[in-house]
């Protein structure tokens, strides 16, 4: 019963072409719209199709239910994340560490703070559409990033890599929670990111070996 419940919460077939994709597009950002401005106990799949523009039938050949479309909105929140993640990895490869943790925290903190009611809201969700699990595998493809990312930094880091990755996610990770729980995080972005730049700079610093 348990694995029947779960195909049902999957996607149906995955977009193929041009138009499909477009298809997908626009009903993932509809998910979002529909789910910030009606809240998620009112979001249906006929109002998400409706804002999307497209049929009810379309809807349901890529996604058979309400939970289906959130944990698709989900994923793809996540890989966005992934994605600023990776382009910073890139970018810093070779870089002195303290500049490759700023680099990830100012992106990560930036990415997650770019649309704050569209993450309270996917973060809000999350429990129901075992989005623990969702989150769980993204970060788990951070920390590997971040690990590879240390890995090329010109200094001797006396910290474990795998321990070094975790605590930088962990502390991002915190401060980002932080904003998203406050009244007002637009306007204490530039100082909590101002902040968590000199915490994981001093990190970083205190892992290099002597």
């Amino acid at each position: 019963m348990a694995q029947q419940t779960a195909s049902r919460s999957e996607p149906r077939k995955s977009p193929v072409q041009a138009r499909s994709t477009a298809s997908v597009d626009a009903i993932l950002k509809a998910t979002v719209q529909v789910l910030l401005k009606v809240g998620k106990e009112k979001l249906t799949t006929t109002r998400v199709a409706a804002r999307a523009g497209v049929s009810v039938g379309t809807l349901y050949q890529y996604f058979p239910n309400k939970s289906a479309l959130l944990r698709a909105a989900m994923r793809l929140h996540f890989e966005e994340i992934l994605a600023e993640v990776d382009k910073v990895c890139i970018a810093q490869r070779g870089q002195p560490v303290e500049q490759m943790a700023e680099a990830l925290a100012v992106a990560f903190l930036a990415v997650k703070m770019r649309d704050p009611k569209k993450s309270r809201a996917l973060y809000a969700v999350s429990s129901d559409v075992e989005g623990a699990k969702i989150a769980a595998t993204a970060m788990a493809r951070v920390n590997h990033a971040i690990v590879r990312l240390l890995e090329s930094a010109p200094e001797v880091l006396a910290t474990d890599l795998r321990l070094m990755a975790t605590v930088l996610q962990s502390t991002i990770a915190g401060v980002k929670r932080q904003l998203l729980e406050s009244d007002m995080p637009e306007a204490q972005f530039e100082v909590m990111q101002r902040e968590l730049v000199l915490v994981v700079r001093g990190y970083v610093r205190a892992c290099v070996g002597q």
